[in-house]
């Protein structure tokens, strides 16, 4: 939905919007694309996209998929994948991608920690004592 910076204020897509006068105040859960134009205290998890648009606040932790935030965020940030900070985003707290993109005049302080995919753990043959004593003599 946000891939691109030109379409990401986009709602077209969105299922959710929070507006510029509406305040959410405790913990805030979509399954969907959510949009926040207005202002969100205590928490966000998303298990899609977040918009923060310019002029947006939140007081909040947040967890996505992806991220395009461009408004401003006081609170440790947890993404799956992509996060988009642009130039008039302000973050402060602690950041998690996997992948990370900071506009040039884009605010972090805080600590910011790139995760890899996890790939799964090959499986190893152990043999039994019998097997390898059998083996060996």
């Amino acid at each position: 939905m946000f891939g691109k910076s030109e379409d990401a204020g986009s709602n077209r897509d969105a299922e959710t919007i929070i507006g510029p006068s509406v305040k959410v105040d405790g913990d805030f859960t979509s399954q969907g694309d959510v949009v926040v134009q207005g202002m969100v205290v205590g928490t966000l998890k998303t298990e899609k996209s977040l918009c923060v648009s310019a002029g947006a606040v939140i007081r909040a932790d947040v967890r996505a998929n992806s991220a395009f935030i461009a408004g401003e965020v006081h609170g440790n940030i947890k993404i799956s994948e992509k996060l988009e900070v642009t130039n008039s985003a302000k973050i402060f707290g602690d950041v998690e991608a996997r992948s990370l993109l900071i506009a040039e005049g884009g605010v972090l302080q805080g600590k910011c920690t790139m995760v890899k995919e996890e790939k799964p753990a090959k499986a190893v043959h152990l043999e039994t004592p019998r097997k390898a004593a059998a083996a060996a003599g």
